[in-house]
Order: C-alpha cells, then sequence, then structure tokens
C-alpha cells in the first residue's frame, strides 16, 4: 500500500477528525501514488491516520474515506457507506418525504453529494454530483449501489460544478441511463414544489432549509410578510401555508421570480403570494423611505462569501439587510435570517446581528438558532459540513 507521511505536528486537525490533506501538509510520498488510487496516511513518526484516495493535481491532496486500517475503499466500502445513510434518514424521514441521502464528508463519502426527491405519484429520482477524482473513479459502482438501494426510476448528474476543475476533472451533466422529465413536482410541509433537475441551481433545489421553512408555519397567521432572496419561493410559500395575510416574495432572478409564479400557480397561492423581480439590497432601501412596515421578514440569501478572505465584506453585507430590515418590521414582529457560508463563522452571525439591532435602535429576541435539516448532518472536527446559520428572532 502507498502512503504519504506527514510533517511534524500536522497531524492535530487530522485525528480532531478532519478528513483532507492538503499538499502543503505532505512530508514524504512512498510508492508511485498515483492520482485516484488508494494511499495510508501517516504521522511524521510512522502512527496510521487513515486511508484515503490520492489526486496530486488538487491542493486537497488525500480525502480519508475511512480510519480503519483493515477496510478497503472498494465496491463494497460504497456498499457500505450507502447502505448506512439511506438507513440513517429512515429513522428521520417517511418514504414519501425528499431529502438529502448523501452529504459527501459529513457521511464518510468525501466527494459525493446525492438528493433523493420523492414525486407526488411516489416516483423516486436522484440528483447526483461527483465532485472529486475519488468518488468519480467509482462513478459506476456507486451509481449501481444507488440504484439498488433506492429504487430510483431516474439519475441526474450534477457534475457540472468548477471544484471539478481543480480536480482536474471535467464537469459533466446529463440523465445516467434511461433519460425523464428535468422537471418534477415533490410535496415539501404540505406544499407543491417544481424541482428543475437540469438547470435549477446545484442538485436542482435546496432541501437544507425544510425544517427551518417549516418553523415559520406558526409565526405568520395573519400578518404581512416579506421574503428576500426568495429563489423558488419556498419560504413564501410556507408562509401563505401558516395562513399569511399577505406575502411578497422578492428575488434579484427574472427566472427564479418565474419560477416562484409558476409554483404559486401549482398551489392556487395567488390570492395571497406575490412574486416581484428586484435587488433586495435596494428593495429594503426603498421600503424603507417609503414607509412600508411587514410583521414577518425572511432573509436567506446567497453565501456572501466563499472564501475566508471576503469574509469582511460579506460581513458588510450580512449586517445591512439585516439592519435595514430590522427598521421595517413592525414592533413585534419576526425576522427570520439565514447565512449559508461555512467560512461566516457562528460568532460573527450572531455578533453581525447584535451590531444590526444596536444600528437599527432596535432589541432583539433570539428564539432560536438553527442549522440545516437532519438530512444534512455535520461531521466532527469538519467545520466545512457546519456551514448554515438561521435565527428565528423578535424585533421590537
Amino acid at each position: 500500500m502507498d502512503r504519504i507521511f506527514l510533517k511534524h505536528k500536522e497531524e492535530n486537525r487530522i485525528r480532531l477528525g478532519h478528513p483532507w490533506i492538503f499538499d502543503n501538509e505532505i512530508g514524504q510520498f512512498q510508492g508511485p501514488c498515483a492520482d485516484g488510487t488508494p494511499v495510508e496516511v501517516m504521522t511524521k513518526s510512522g502512527l496510521f491516520l487513515g486511508r484515503g484516495i490520492i489526486n496530486r493535481q488538487s491542493k486537497i491532496t488525500v480525502r480519508i474515506f475511512t480510519r480503519d486500517r483493515e477496510e478497503e475503499i472498494d465496491r463494497s466500502f460504497f456498499e457500505r457507506r450507502i447502505a448506512r445513510a439511506c438507513e440513517l434518514r429512515k429513522t428521520q424521514f417517511s418514504k414519501d418525504e425528499s431529502y438529502r441521502l448523501i452529504f459527501a464528508e459529513a457521511d464518510l463519502i468525501p466527494g459525493l453529494i446525492c438528493d433523493r426527491f420523492v414525486t407526488k405519484s411516489g416516483k423516486v429520482f436522484l440528483s447526483v454530483q461527483f465532485l472529486t477524482l475519488g468518488v468519480d473513479r467509482f462513478r459506476d459502482d456507486i451509481i449501481s449501489v444507488l440504484t439498488e438501494y433506492t429504487g430510483a426510476v431516474g439519475i441526474f448528474e450534477r457534475s457540472d460544478v468548477h471544484v471539478r476543475a481543480l480536480e482536474g476533472i471535467e464537469e459533466r451533466k446529463g440523465w445516467i441511463g434511461r433519460a425523464g422529465t428535468s422537471e418534477i413536482v415533490i410535496c415539501e410541509n404540505g406544499i407543491d414544489m417544481l424541482v428543475d433537475l437540469e438547470n435549477g441551481q446545484k442538485t436542482g433545489y435546496f432541501l437544507d432549509q425544510k425544517e427551518n421553512r417549516r418553523r415559520i408555519i406558526p409565526l405568520v397567521a395573519g400578518k404581512r410578510v416579506l421574503d428576500a432572496f426568495t429563489h423558488t419561493g419556498s419560504f413564501a410559500l410556507n408562509a401563505w401555508k401558516g395562513g399569511a395575510a399577505s406575502v411578497l416574495a422578492v428575488d434579484i432572478s427574472d427566472t427564479a421570480v418565474e419560477t416562484v409564479q409558476r409554483n404559486i400557480a401549482l398551489n392556487n397561492a395567488g390570492s395571497v403570494v406575490t412574486a416581484q423581480t428586484a435587488d433586495v439590497f435596494d428593495f429594503l432601501k426603498a421600503a424603507d423611505r417609503a414607509g412600508d412596515r411587514y410583521d414577518c421578514i425572511i432573509l436567506d440569501p446567497p453565501a456572501f462569501t466563499k472564501s475566508a478572505k471576503m469574509v469582511n465584506k460579506a460581513y458588510g453585507g450580512y449586517k445591512e439587510i439585516n439592519l435595514r430590515a430590522m427598521k421595517i418590521i413592525e414592533s413585534g414582529g419576526y425576522l427570520i435570517s439565514c447565512s449559508c457560508s461555512h467560512f461566516f463563522s457562528d460568532e460573527q452571525f450572531y455578533h453581525m446581528v447584535k451590531s444590526s439591532a444596536m444600528d437599527a435602535k432596535k432589541t432583539v429576541q433570539i428564539l432560536g438558532r438553527y442549522g440545516p435539516s437532519s438530512d444534512h448532518p455535520s461531521l466532527s472536527g469538519y467545520p466545512e459540513s457546519d456551514y448554515l446559520k438561521c435565527a428565528v428572532m423578535r424585533v421590537w
């Protein structure tokens, strides 16, 4: 078995559970260590830390798949890991629910994402991403096992992501095996939602906010609600489900707003929910100037930073939208504020909330601090998997 040996004192993060070995942490290679093959990861003194797949074209040179020295990385390995992921979700969700089946490193299969979507007629579709060379080399075995364990009638691959270039592999997108319809309708929290497997963002739909979307339902009866950065309108329609008097869904993308309007029509929610194309930053400013007020505002923006270098700039963006939202919330109203960037830490996020409240001259009660839905577990020692922050607040 080929091996890599870490430099002195580089093993602490790995022993705490982090599965990535960076190129600058490696002191010595033993054996050919060909890209896409298993290697053992050793401390400088020769203690075994784990077994992973090497890719010397990537700055993340080794991703650890197992800490068991007797466990081979082969088809049987993926059968065990996928079976474990399926069993976990079955304890959390019914067979009729859509959920993330495999969450990459957090499910101990580095680089593999798989979302399981169930249509209203009960058909199962999978949306998969092979993000790294390690899982791409086992693509056929993984697809075979996923088909066997899920009974999916269609699998769409969304490996059309720039991180594959960092791995030295080409992007890939399309049906695996028999082609199907790229648009399906799922039911989430009792609401019909379109999922565009081919053209929707990432795997086609953001499942990680499902439980947080459900949390707003008890808060909105009879209220005037603003859903900013609405994307597909999922928070807006959960507000409708909760009996809101009116819901305005805002997004800068015309394509997103068209999808929202289709979802509104699917649920016959047009008497309550409307969608508008606008830059949220500009919209919030204009609403403040016009004296518009809302009883509940949801802020679920895309990640304002995708690197540690941009955190300070992101802080300013998050603060601006939160401060302006606090200014146009009726006293005693609710603010649901989210960040999906793991670079923007919990500490920074809640410091931003306090700073926004101070500058807006508001008093804020934090009613709940939440993360992603339970189908997106976090791996101890791997902070990248603990990415989503969702604060449910009351503003006075």
